[in-house]
């Protein structure tokens, strides 16, 4: 595997595991972001990484997409291998979205809904379990409001049993105003620390959120050559931004919220 992109100015994506962790399709988010560097004038180098891969010597950006208890527990000693690695790049600014399953491992431990303890890789101040008298699953669609500079209203789908609490060094990612969130209780949704975000949001959730797809491009543009870019898109009429309003839009009218 290369050291480097094989172009200075690329940035680089890792994709975690994206033949094992993909429900609800969230490789849709590695879709949505190529289709969008390209709108806007970025070249992209892509690097697939599964169990028993080595991770490259540096990236610009690591998504990791979620999964069942089973295949979290496929994926959780291999991640842990990885671990120092993916927390030195977090130290370092590379941006990641961690989704679901993905969002559990990337935090200090998940219990199951087996009772296994799977040792996450502490990206994030938080720990996740799966109530031993769980009486409903946290489904539905999702509304909440995102301190992140640039960004307002986020949605996306959540379908989780497991339940997320952050620790003190921890930030959420949003306050809830519509679903259940990381626990149900709280209010809170996701993690956020340095340019990482870690969310229960399915969706896939970037291409209904273009400005949270954008806030993680220029993370990972500026990660690259050292400064933000303007995202803007040459043509007025780009299909991800309308896709992405629409959608926002219907799912925040069916939520009351407008």
């Amino acid at each position: 595997m290369s050291k480097s992109p094989t172009d200075s100015s690329n940035i680089r994506i890792v994709s975690l595991y994206e033949d094992v962790l993909n429900v609800y399709a969230d490789r849709g988010n590695r879709q949505a972001i190529e289709a969008r560097a390209s709108e806007v004038g970025i070249a992209t180098e892509m690097v697939q990484v599964s169990i028993g891969d080595q991770l490259p010597e540096e990236t610009d950006l690591v998504l990791i997409g979620g999964g069942q208890d089973r295949e979290q527990g496929l994926v959780a000693s291999d991640l842990r291998s990885k671990g120092p690695a993916l927390r030195e790049w977090s130290t370092k600014q590379v941006a990641m979205l961690a989704v679901c399953g993905g969002f559990q491992l990337f935090c200090n431990w998940f219990r199951d809904s087996e009772g296994r303890l799977l040792e996450g890789i502490g990206i994030f101040d938080a720990v996740s379990v799966v109530p031993e008298s769980l009486q409903y699953r946290m489904v539905g669609d999702v509304v909440l409001e995102s301190g992140l500079a640039g960004l307002d209203t986020v949605v996306g789908y959540e379908n989780h049993s497991g339940q997320t609490f952050l620790g003190a060094d921890a930030t959420p990612f949003g306050r809830v105003l519509q679903g259940y969130g990381n626990n149900g209780y709280d209010s809170t949704e996701g993690a956020i620390s340095n340019s990482c975000i870690g969310t229960y949001l399915h969706g896939p959730v970037l291409p209904k959120n273009v400005d949270l797809l954008d806030w993680l491009l220029n993370k990972a543009f500026a990660h690259r050559v050292g400064q933000n870019k303007t995202l803007v898109n040459e043509s007025s009429s780009s299909p991800l931004e309308k896709a992405s309003l629409l959608t926002r839009r219907s799912i925040v009218e069916r939520a009351g919220l407008q």
